[in-house]
């Protein structure tokens, strides 16, 4: 289902409704991922605005060893031609 040694990475925080619904489509879908809570912790969100210029989530990150693509928007289109790549 999902390309070998790919990676799926969510940067989200509690009471985030785009959040769940982004996990919720992963889970449904069969895809594992890990997932990141900036809630609370500004030094997290200033990681996402070095690598993306944002500070909101969620970020879902995609990738393999060090080469990651990632969106920000619940784009479910998008986000499965990324994991397909």
């Amino acid at each position: 289902m999902m390309a070998q040694n790919k990676r799926i990475i969510i940067w989200s925080k509690k009471a985030c409704p785009n959040c769940e619904e982004v996990k919720n489509y992963l889970s449904e879908a069969g895809y594992k991922y890990t997932s990141i809570d900036v809630e609370n912790k500004d030094y997290l969100r200033d990681v996402l605005e070095t690598k993306y210029g944002i500070r909101h989530v969620p970020v879902i990150e995609v990738g393999s060893e060090q080469v990651y693509e990632a969106i920000w928007e619940k784009d479910f289109e998008k986000l499965k031609i990324l994991i397909n790549k």
